[in-house]
């Protein structure tokens, strides 16, 4: 049923997006949408189905509270606390951690892919690379968010709102996968994509926000420790920078002139 529900929500916002658009633009425009979903589910598979056991995801993610905690930077239960008293905060938190990620990354791609082609190429490669590089660290080191260790915190989101499992059914979870947070990455990843590209400066300028609210977020909301995002910024900016290094590879085969043949030599004859 849930799934359901995103399928027909995704279908929606393709066929308002595709309008308006040319006929060989709008082949192209269906085919991107085909390769992205199956990426998208392709990935939330294999991460549901290589979560790892409870008993190395809770020992990791002890191991990352003591990393927090030796530099000072433990203060998930502080932060957390500063807004459960107060409704509209803990509302304002899943709400940026709801509609910030899918919805936020959906409709700054469609606009990426019509107004700026080749960019929207170069960071559709990198949140792949990103993606793939993720689920690795999925597998090695499953970790535990703070919300099922043993920190007394409360999963916020879980707790006061039922529309994120429309968004992330429970079949394409990973309880585990918290440790690079792509939340936080793939957020920030498309938020420097609309700061390189949107014409507005005030865009530009406001949409840093967007990743900094996300951070914060992702920590209140008890879904995420804070080196998660340091993680996760970090595996999607060397995403960035694989798939920037492909493109130029790619630029640079292209732009390479084709070798000549030499003639073969003619015999002169007496």
């Amino acid at each position: 049923m849930l799934l359901g529900s995103l399928l027909l929500a995704i279908a929606a916002i393709i066929a308002l997006a595709a309008r308006g658009v040319g006929t060989g633009r709008r082949r192209a425009f269906l085919s991107e949408v085909v390769v992205v979903l199956f990426a998208f589910f392709a990935y939330h598979a294999v991460r549901s189905i290589t979560e790892g056991s409870v008993a190395d995801a809770l020992r990791h993610a002890q191991r990352l509270e003591d990393l927090e905690r030796s530099i000072g930077l433990f203060v998930e239960p502080t932060l957390q606390a500063a807004i459960v008293g107060e409704q509209w905060l803990v509302d304002l938190a899943n709400w940026v951690y709801i509609w910030g990620h899918w919805p936020f990354i959906g409709v700054a791609a469609i606009w990426l892919y019509r107004a700026q082609p080749e960019g929207y190429r170069l960071y559709r490669n990198a949140f792949l690379i990103s993606g793939g590089i993720g689920l690795v660290m999925f597998m090695m080191f499953p970790t535990a968010p703070p919300r099922l260790a043993d920190l007394n915190v409360t999963d916020t989101v879980v707790k006061y709102s039922n529309f994120y499992y429309i968004l992330q059914p429970p079949q394409l979870t990973n309880q585990f996968a918290a440790f690079p947070s792509l939340h936080f990455g793939w957020n920030m990843l498309i938020t420097v994509a609309i700061v390189r590209y949107a014409p507005a400066p005030v865009i530009r300028t406001l949409v840093v926000l967007v990743p900094a609210a996300m951070a914060v977020s992702i920590v209140v909301t008890a879904n995420h420790y804070i080196v998660d995002a340091v993680a996760g910024g970090t595996v999607a900016l060397l995403g960035l920078l694989l798939a920037t290094m492909l493109q130029r590879r790619s630029r640079a085969t292209k732009l390479a002139p084709e070798p000549v043949e030499a003639e073969p030599a003619r015999t002169v004859r007496a």
